[in-house]
C-alpha cells in the first residue's frame, strides 16, 4: 500500500522510520518531512495543513492511507475534509475528527470531558476577559504555586507554572488580553498536583484500543529539570515507576473510561491518544490529553513497539483492533535531544551538521533539519535525537551520549542526565 505521513519533526521521522520496516508497505510519502525522513520515504514539498495539495497529491499518487502527526492539521479538521469529500472518503485517515481533537485543542473540552465521566484529574475553573476579576479571586483560594493554560494549541508553550500570587495574577491578566493569541482567549486556572509525570500512549478506533510502551520525557532546558520549558529535551522508556501495579490502574481509571466516553458520546476518533499523566503518591491523574503521539516520546516508543505498526493501522479501520496483542522489546530506549544554541529562546538557522556517517549504533531521528547545496543544516530549535537501545537505563543513555557527541554543529547543546530522576 501508499501510505502519506504528515509532518516535519522528530517523531515524524521515528514514525516513517517504523512504517518503512512494514511490508505491508509500497510506498511511503512525508509531507513536508525533513533531512532525515528522506533516509526512508519520498519528502514532499506540502505542507501539514494544505488540505487541497494534499487531496492533489493522495489521488494523483494512489494513497491508500494518510497518517497525520501534528496536532494542527487535526484541529483544522482534516479527518473530516477527508470523510465529506466523494473522491476521498474511502482513504482512512489515522487520527480524530475536528471535533474529537478538541481533546487536544481545548483545554476546557478535555476538562469537561474528564468531569464527566470521573477520569482523576486536577480540580479547575476556565476563565475569559470579561470574567478576569472572578479568575483572579478563584487563584486567591488556591495554593501555591499556581498553574495556567491557555484553553487553544500554544506550540507547547501555553502552561505556566508559577511560585507566587502577584505573578500568577500578572500573567492571567497578559494571558486574557492576548499572551498567546486566540489560544489564550480562554484560561484554565488548576490546582497544582504534586508528583512525577509520565505519558502513555493507546491507539483506538473509538471503541477498543491498545496501550502501547509507556515513556517519560523531559522538557526543561536545563539539567536537573531546571530553566525554561521546551518541546522535550530526552526521553526514556520503560518508565519504572510504571509497573504492572500502576499500569492497571492507569487502564482500569484512566485509558478505558476515556476510550468508552468517547464511544458513548459517539465521537469520531480513530487513532493515538496520548495521556499525559501524572503519579500522585501511588495514584494516576491526569494533566493533559494530546491528540496524537508525544515528541520527543514517540523516538523512544517506536524503538520499543515490536509490532507491526501498519498492520495496527489497519486493525483500526477494519475492527480487528481488539484482537491485537502489543509486543514490547524489554530492552530500555533512551533519546537524547540536541538542539540549537539559544533555544528556547532566539536561535540562528542554517548551521552545517557533521558526524551523522559516525554514528552507527544509535539511531538519529531528525526533527529542525534540512538540506542546503549538498549538506544537512539546522532548521530548527530541536535538531535532531539520538535514540539507543540498552540492557539498562544507563547502557542506554551512555551509547546516546556516545552518538550525540559524534554529531557536530555550531551551538549544539544537549542534556546529559535524562532518566536522572529513574531508578
Amino acid at each position: 500500500m501508499n501510505i502519506l505521513l504528515l509532518g516535519s519533526g522528530g517523531r515524524e521521522h521515528a514514525l516513517a522510520w517504523k512504517i518503512a520496516q512494514s511490508k505491508l508497505v509500497e510506498q511511503l510519502y512525508i509531507a513536508p518531512g525533513n533531512a532525515g525522513t528522506s533516509q526512508v520515504g519520498t519528502n514532499v514539498n506540502i505542507s501539514a495543513e494544505d488540505f487541497d495539495a494534499i487531496k492533489d497529491f493522495t489521488l494523483s499518487n494512489g494513497i491508500d492511507m494518510v497518517v497525520v502527526v501534528p496536532e494542527a492539521p487535526f484541529v483544522k479538521g482534516i479527518s473530516d475534509f477527508f470523510k465529506n469529500d466523494a473522491q476521498l472518503h474511502q482513504i482512512p485517515v489515522v487520527g480524530p475528527s475536528k471535533f474529537g481533537a478538541q481533546m487536544e485543542g481545548s483545554k476546557e473540552f478535555a476538562k469537561q470531558f474528564m468531569m464527566r465521566h470521573g477520569i482523576p484529574t486536577a480540580a479547575y475553573q476556565a476563565f475569559t476577559k470579561e470574567t478576569l476579576q472572578d479568575g483572579i479571586a478563584f487563584l486567591r483560594t488556591l495554593k501555591a504555586p499556581y498553574v495556567l493554560k491557555a484553553d487553544g494549541l500554544a506550540a507547547g508553550k501555553g502552561v505556566l507554572i508559577l511560585p507566587t500570587l502577584q505573578e500568577a495574577e500578572k500573567e492571567l491578566t497578559e494571558m486574557l488580553n492576548g499572551m498567546f493569541g486566540a489560544a489564550s482567549a480562554t484560561v484554565v486556572i488548576e490546582e497544582f498536583l504534586s508528583g512525577i509525570e509520565c505519558s502513555v500512549f493507546a491507539l483506538t478506533d473509538g471503541k477498543d484500543y491498545v496501550i502501547l510502551p509507556e515513556a517519560k520525557d523531559y522538557k526543561r532546558i536545563g539539567e536537573g529539570d531546571t530553566g525554561l520549558n521546551t518541546g522535550g529535551m530526552g526521553s526514556i522508556s520503560p518508565v519504572s515507576f510504571a509497573d504492572k501495579s500502576f499500569m492497571q490502574k492507569v487502564e482500569e481509571r484512566i485509558v478505558k473510561p476515556t476510550i468508552d466516553g468517547l464511544h458513548q458520546e459517539n465521537i469520531d476518533y480513530k487513532g493515538f491518544v496520548f495521556f499525559g499523566l501524572i503519579k500522585v503518591n501511588d495514584d494516576p491523574y491526569v494533566i493533559e490529553y494530546n491528540v496524537r503521539m508525544g515528541d520527543p516520546e514517540t523516538e523512544s516508543v517506536m524503538l520499543r513497539l515490536e509490532n507491526d505498526l501498519v498492520a495496527l493501522f489497519q486493525a483500526t479501520f477494519n475492527g480487528t483492533l481488539k484482537s491485537q496483542v502489543i509486543r514490547h522489546d524489554p530492552r530500555y530506549a533512551v533519546s537524547v535531544m540536541l538542539v540549537s544554541g539559544g533555544y528556547p529562546g532566539d536561535y540562528e538557522k542554517g548551521k552545517v551538521i557533521s558526524g551523522l556517517d559516525e554514528v552507527t549504533d544509535s539511531l538519529v531521528f531528525h526533527a529542525g533539519t534540512t538540506q542546503k547545496d549538498g549538506a544537512v543544516v539546522t532548521a530548527g530549535g530541536r535538531v535532531m535525537t539520538v535514540s539507543s537501545y540498552g540492557k539498562t537505563k544507563d547502557e542506554a543513555l551512555a551509547q546516546s551520549f556516545i552518538g550525540a557527541q559524534k554529531i557536530n554543529y555550531e551551538g549544539k547543546y544537549f542534556r546529559r542526565d535524562i532518566g536522572f530522576d529513574l531508578q
